[in-house]
């Protein structure tokens, strides 16, 4: 049996965690106010969101499932959602006491804004549950500190400063997480590197076989699919290690091998585009132009 729940409403999810409502697009919340979580016996908890919420989780609260992994919450971690995007809990048939603190946000709240107009850069919303942000003791502080600015904010009369500076700080907390995930990459960089090594094996393995003839040529979502992460995360993994977009990386590659086999084969342009996995020559000789500088034929007869 599956329980749906929809994340729509600030004022009914205040409801739910025993929280009071002080404005209608964003609350922060203690969710140690809220009662024993008992799911009864649904065997699975779909949250279907449509605001974005942050959580920072302090005990275990089962297995939440998004996309394709199942992710473990260990305490000290942040996890992001996105309107749109749903999650998905395992219940245990065990009750238990939510620990930790949110942050809720209505999509409306950021009409007009700064923050609206550029919510697209913390792709971290588009991470999958596994990717989530481990914080260190310091960060975790930084991040409740932002939470109580929100927190302040909220609890002061709406006046025509209220929204400004609410959404300042919401923006404030999003660029520390940045910032500490950043951080995150850092630290894993072994994990990375280990990343990045089967990223370039899996691309070899593309190209030595037919898959580029009959897929076409490989895309980011493909590769990170093939190595068990978003997109997203993927994509600000390769940029932070190699300093160029995954789609470059994929691009480049895909010329070097094209070069070899301008010079070494036989065929022709046409047939090595194909082969590539172009759908028409005209986009091989374009994009080999862009990046060797010369057509496949110029390469070819100077070679």
């Amino acid at each position: 049996m599956e329980k749906n729940l929809l994340i729509n409403n600030i004022a009914e999810f205040n409801h739910n965690n025993n929280h009071k409502t002080l404005h209608p697009l964003v609350s922060v919340l203690d969710y140690s106010k809220a009662n024993l979580r008992d799911w009864g016996d649904a065997d699975t908890i779909r949250f279907q969101y449509g605001l974005y919420s942050v959580i920072l989780k302090d005990v275990q609260c089962g297995d939440i499932r998004y996309g394709r992994h199942t992710y473990d919450y260990q305490a000290g971690t942040l996890v992001f959602f996105a309107p749109g995007q749903v999650a998905e809990i395992q219940n245990t048939k065990i009750p238990y006491q939510p620990m930790g603190h949110g942050l809720i946000f209505h999509p409306d709240l950021l009409i007009g804004t700064s923050l609206g107009r550029n919510m697209s850069q913390y792709k971290f919303f588009n991470y999958e549950s596994h990717e989530a942000l481990h914080l260190s003791d310091d960060e975790r502080q930084m991040i409740l500190d932002c939470f109580a600015k929100i927190e302040f904010e909220l609890k002061q009369p709406i006046d025509k400063h209220s929204k400004k500076l609410i959404v300042s700080n919401i923006e404030l907390f999003l660029g520390y997480c940045q910032r500490f995930y950043d951080r995150q990459f850092i630290t894993r960089e072994h994990v990375n590197k280990g990343i990045l090594e089967r990223f370039e094996t899996l691309m070899n393995n593309y190209f030595e076989s037919d898959q580029a003839q009959v897929y076409g040529i490989p895309s980011v979502s493909y590769f990170a699919n093939a190595l068990h992460l978003s997109a997203n995360y993927f994509g600000d993994l390769v940029k932070r290690e190699t300093g160029i977009t995954a789609k470059d990386y994929i691009q480049n590659k895909t010329i070097d091998v094209a070069k070899n086999r301008v010079f070494e084969s036989e065929k022709t342009i046409n047939e090595i585009a194909f082969e590539m996995g172009f759908k028409y020559p005209q986009h091989f000789t374009r994009l080999f132009k862009q990046r060797v500088g010369q057509t496949p034929n110029e390469f070819r007869s100077l070679n």
